[in-house]
């Protein structure tokens, strides 16, 4: 498996990027970006697995077919995934969907493949939680749209992480590759860069994934930019690194073989002290980019 795939390596067809667990020869976790011009639809069939239409930038239309009925879904969106938290719609298998946007736009679709068909249904970009990780230069925003006990799916686990310039996230260093009930899971994770661009400059990060044990060598050490992918089927994952002047943006998708849908992680050892040191330092100032809007009555 090749860890780290730059801009446009992943692409197939009218996705950008195009992860499933065929081309990549793991199980379970997809990742595909679709690019709409205006007025422009895309129609697929979700097969074995469930899905969430994602907006990256623009808005949406979602509709879902399936045996069990019609579905259709309005997205609001967003200019881009620094400028606010997103509505989205779940899709289940075995339906055929169609995005469509009448202003063109990109939109993120997570996968996994499943068991349970599961309804389709809208997720509200006012009840996504927003959560302030970390802090001082640890400091992180994580909007858990599709987080375990947030929104119910039978194996997809997906949520955004927004890194300020200069800061460290994914820190410290973790790992989810071994099933060990009520301390971790085994979850393959697919994590897709987004950047802040600076009077034009576009940014840039770093990412580090190191072998967790035997078997489990999974080793990179990526300078990552606007549409990188790296995949992660095991190892110690982190640090995701922000250069200074450029926030950083990556989307999360997880799944695996676990009855369980859960995010049970174990931190490196030679790193987990620094969770200790959080109490003492402020959550860093510019946090959060911004908030989930306020539900209306």
């Amino acid at each position: 498996m090749t860890h780290h795939l730059p801009a446009g390596e992943a692409a197939a067809g009218p996705y950008a990027v195009d992860v499933s667990p065929d081309s990549v020869g793991w199980g379970y976790s997809s990742l595909r970006v679709l690019r709409l011009e205006p007025g422009g639809s895309h129609t697929f069939d979700t097969g074995d697995g469930e899905w969430i239409v994602l907006p990256l930038s623009g808005a949406c239309t979602v509709v879902s077919d399936d045996d069990f009925g019609h579905e259709e879904f309005a997205l609001t969106g967003r200019t881009s995934v620094f400028d606010g938290v997103t509505d989205f719609a779940y899709v289940p298998r075995d339906a055929r969907v169609t995005v469509s946007s009448a202003e063109g736009g990109r939109f993120a679709l997570t996968g996994a493949r499943c068991t349970r068909r599961l309804p389709a249904r809208y997720g509200r970009a006012s009840d996504v939680p927003v959560e302030l990780r970390g802090t001082g230069n640890c400091s992180r925003q994580v909007n858990n749209f599709g987080a375990a006990g947030v929104f119910e799916c039978d194996k997809l686990i997906a949520v955004e992480v927004l890194t300020p310039g200069g800061n460290w996230s994914s820190f410290p260093p973790h790992k989810h590759d071994e099933h060990r009930p009520g301390e971790e899971s085994v979850l393959e994770e697919i994590y897709y860069f987004e950047f802040a661009a600076h009077d034009g400059t576009p940014g840039l990060g770093y990412q580090r994934v190191s072998p967790s044990g035997p078997g489990r060598d999974t080793d990179v050490l990526a300078e990552v930019r606007d549409g990188d992918v790296v995949l992660i089927p095991d190892g110690w994952h982190g640090p995701s690194m922000a250069v200074p002047g450029h926030h950083m943006y990556y989307l999360n998708v997880m799944a695996g073989p676990e009855d369980d849908r859960a995010w049970l992680i174990c931190d490196h050892p030679d790193h987990a002290w620094i969770r200790g040191t959080w109490p003492e330092q402020p959550v860093d100032r510019r946090l959060p980019l911004y908030t989930a809007p306020e539900r209306s009555a």
